[in-house]
Formats: structure tokens, sequence, C-alpha cells
């Protein structure tokens, strides 16, 4: 039975103090926008605050917050027509900036939640249970998540490192 109770003010302020940067790298990188990134973290805290009575105690206060800030950031990316993709490397591989750009194009062509997984993994640095209770999934499904998007980044970077070689 979940038991919902209303969130203090004082604990989403707590929450954002101490986590609010890592929130906003989080959403930044799923806008692909600072701007969208830094607005759906500020739209999220206020819909938290808005929703504190619904929270849940089945999941800790954090995991909850991450569902709107991703939620949210969603909503900002969808509203904008999406950017294309650079062009395949056609300078050599030694090229930081664009190789830098050709790794963030395979990962915006991502299935959402692999995407999603490895932005909260490496972003956020939070470990399976939580992007499990953030993605709302099984810490089993977490670690497929994760599995498939490293493979697919490693075949895909791999023909093009070769196909620029």
């Amino acid at each position: 039975m979940h038991v919902r109770r209303t969130l203090r003010l004082d604990e989403i302020e707590a929450a954002y103090r101490e986590h609010g940067a890592t929130f906003e790298r989080v959403a930044i990188a799923v806008t692909r926008d600072e701007g969208r990134g830094c607005d759906a973290v500020q739209e999220a805290f206020a819909r938290a605050v808005r929703g504190r009575r619904a929270f849940r105690t089945d999941a800790p206060l954090v995991a909850w917050l991450w569902r709107i800030v991703l939620n949210e950031a969603r909503r900002q990316r969808s509203r904008v027509v999406e950017d294309e993709l650079p062009e395949e490397l056609e300078a050599s591989g030694t090229d930081d900036t664009t190789a830098v750009e050709l790794v963030r194009a395979r990962i915006a062509e991502l299935p959402e939640r692999q995407r999603l997984a490895l932005f909260l993994r490496y972003y956020a640095d939070l470990d399976y249970e939580s992007i499990a209770q953030a993605l709302d999934v099984k810490p089993g499904t977490v670690a497929a998540t994760l599995h498939a998007a490293h493979r697919r980044l490693a075949v895909e970077l791999q023909e093009v490192n070769e196909w620029t070689s």
C-alpha cells in the first residue's frame, strides 16, 4: 500500500540545494540546451512544490524529484524541433571537438530509456537502484538498458573510427 504524505517545503529546498547542479546537468543533457535544461529544473521544482501532497513514501524523495525533472526535460525537448545531427567525421579522427560532437550525436540517437539511463548513471552518478526508482523500472532493467546502450555505442563508434582511418 502506498502511503502519501505532504512534503515540507524545506525538504524540497534541501534536495535542491544538495542535488540541484546534478539535476541541471542531466536536464541540459536531455534537452541538449542549457537554457531549456535549467528551465526544466525550475519548472520541475515548481511542480514538486505544487504536488508535494501527492508524495508517496514508498520511494525516496530524490527518486520522486528525478521523475519530475526527467518528465519536464522531455517536455521541454519535445517543444523544440530536433536539431539536425552533425555530419559524419570529415576530418581525421584527431579533432577532439568533432569527436565529442559525434559521440553526442550517437547518444542522441539512442532510444529514450537508454539515453536517460546513461545520463542518470554518468551525469548524476546514481546507482542502479536509484536509476530504477527514477525511471520506474526494476534494477535488472537498468542493467540491461545500460548494457544495450554501451554495446550500441561501442559498435557505432567503432564503425566510425574504422571509416575515418
